[in-house]
């Protein structure tokens, strides 16, 4: 980016307020052309209010915007696209069962005739470094084809400022590249990008400036290539951050008998363009942390579904304590200590409309003892969620508001709680820091970290892989269903994982 680029969008004495919250106050921050500029904030710092008056869902009450130097107020997203801005969710909006060019015209407000709008898809994801082809049915695309939709969707409305929220969450690290170069080629080619991420080392290897929000403010500016990562991570939280670690000596988590033990898995899935499981294997000890990587879409929801209980297999299938679980339904798998935290926080880990005390009971139910005779212990429930609330300092008026209330990462930090506050023998947990910010994200590493130490069998499915290499012990992959063979994740490459990922089954003979 040239120093002397004119400024494209900026925020001045930007605030806005919702009962009870101030979600931005006095903020300014500018952008120029041709600039990659990260925003970055724990959760509730404002990150999202902030982008939401950017693309016109939301309006300040108080300050005002600017564009190229003129008053800048989008009534809608329509008229913000209008003018030249473009938005990424973290959470696609595509339709499945429609193939790519009819889901890109539906985001359009004038979409040409299809033909003419599939040449138009073929050339621009051809320019852009980015194949995809506008007859393939979304619902057999892989996460990061889907992604490419949706950017490809922006790019045909020539953005004068790409938003992206998350973008990196469900790509390989091969994917992460291709994404990087393109968004580099927009940069010099004019075109500003805002960049949403937790992941700090891709913020340092991809941006220009990075803005910092913490509880609402700009507490800083930064140059990323000259910031580390824990320096920015500590501007976001205001204090020291504490790396998680295992307070022990290395185990040999192959000399005792396996806590949990799975052996040739295949189920077909329940899920509509879903992945079926195929011959899956492998054994936690106790006290051992198996990471599990993969590209969103390849089988993570259905072996949540079948290790919670909640997917039918083979009696056999699954062992808990040397015990046959395959056919026990979920409250007979947590009778017997086996917690399970899925991803789908908000309608699958969570009831929206219940209160954080039913939530609690929800699942801690047979664990805590939260019911006596067919009658709910209220008062038992409503302590349970206090206290996950006190220990994993999720941010909420009190225990009785709606889960929904709840930002994303305040949920999510309930759920690990809910999950980990019930003694369990063996934990299974699908994207444990989905969403949160890097001290929140650090502290549900350190309480996995430690009820390992204490004892339990651990499973973390993951796409993220800088978490993976921080807690796991041993490290597998899934990719079309099937698993590669737990390998030492100890002297394990990025290449090697990225291969894993892609499906490069036959790693664990070559390097066995």
């Amino acid at each position: 980016m040239s120093a002397d680029q004119p400024t494209l969008f900026a925020a001045i004495g930007i605030g806005k307020s919702y009962p009870g919250v101030r979600a931005n106050d006095d903020v300014n921050f500018a952008i120029k052309r041709g600039e990659i500029h990260a925003l970055l904030g724990e959760n509730g710092a404002g990150k999202s209010t902030l982008v939401k008056m950017i693309y016109g869902l939301v309006k300040p009450d108080q300050g005002h915007m600017e564009w190229l130097g003129a008053p800048f107020a989008p009534a809608d997203p329509a008229r913000a696209r209008a003018a030249g801005v473009g938005m990424v969710f973290q959470h696609f909006s595509l339709f499945e069962a429609l193939n790519v060019a009819e889901n890109v015209a539906l985001g359009m407000e004038n979409p040409p005739p299809l033909a003419q709008l599939a040449a138009k898809i073929s050339k621009v994801s051809a320019d852009y470094g980015l194949p995809l082809d506008p007859a393939r049915r979304v619902g057999d695309l892989s996460a990061g084809e889907r992604q490419r939709v949706e950017i490809i969707r922006c790019l045909l409305q020539s953005p004068k400022l790409l938003i992206m929220d998350e973008p990196t969450s469900v790509l390989t690290p091969q994917e992460v590249e291709i994404l990087f170069k393109t968004l580099r080629q927009l940069a010099a080619e004019g075109a500003a990008i805002l960049y949403i991420s937790h992941k700090l080392e891709e913020i340092r290897a991809l941006c220009d400036r990075a803005t910092i929000l913490r509880r609402g403010k700009v507490v800083a500016t930064a140059t990323p290539a000259k910031t580390t990562a824990r320096e920015m991570a500590e501007l976001m939280v205001g204090s020291a951050l504490a790396s998680p670690a295992r307070a022990g000596k290395a185990q040999d988590f192959a000399a005792g008998a396996p806590a949990l033990e799975v052996r040739g898995l295949s189920a077909r899935s329940p899920i509509q363009f879903g992945t079926s499981l195929k011959d899956i294997s492998f054994a936690v000890a106790k006290g051992e942390v198996l990471g599990i990587a993969g590209v969103a879409g390849n089988g993570q929801d259905e072996l949540i579904l079948a290790l919670s209980g909640e997917m039918a297999c083979g009696p056999e299938m699954i062992r808990a304590k040397g015990e046959a679980i395959g056919a026990m339904g979920p409250n007979a798998r947590r009778a017997r200590g086996f917690v399970v935290a899925p991803e789908d926080r908000l309608g699958h880990a969570a009831a929206p409309d219940m209160s954080l005390v039913e939530n609690a009971f929800l699942t801690g139910a047979v664990q805590r003892k939260l019911a006596r005779r067919g009658f709910v212990d209220w008062a038992g429930a409503k302590a349970f969620a206090d206290e996950i609330i006190a220990a994993f300092d999720v941010r909420t008026p009190s225990s009785g508001v709606a889960a929904r209330a709840l930002s994303g990462g305040n949920l999510q930090k309930f759920v690990i709680g809910r999950e980990l506050r019930q003694s369990p023998d063996v934990i299974v947990i699908n994207q444990p820091t989905w969403g949160v910010d890097a001290a929140a994200a650090a502290f549900i590493r350190q309480a996995i970290l430690t009820c390992a130490e204490g004892g339990a069998a651990v499973v973390v499915i993951s796409q993220d892989l800088d978490e993976l290499m921080e807690i796991s012990d041993n490290f597998a992959a899934l990719n079309e269903g099937r698993l590669t063979k737990p390998r030492p994740r100890a002297g394990l490459s990025m290449e090697e994982i990225g291969l894993m990922m892609g499906g490069a089954h036959g790693m664990e003979v070559a390097h066995g």
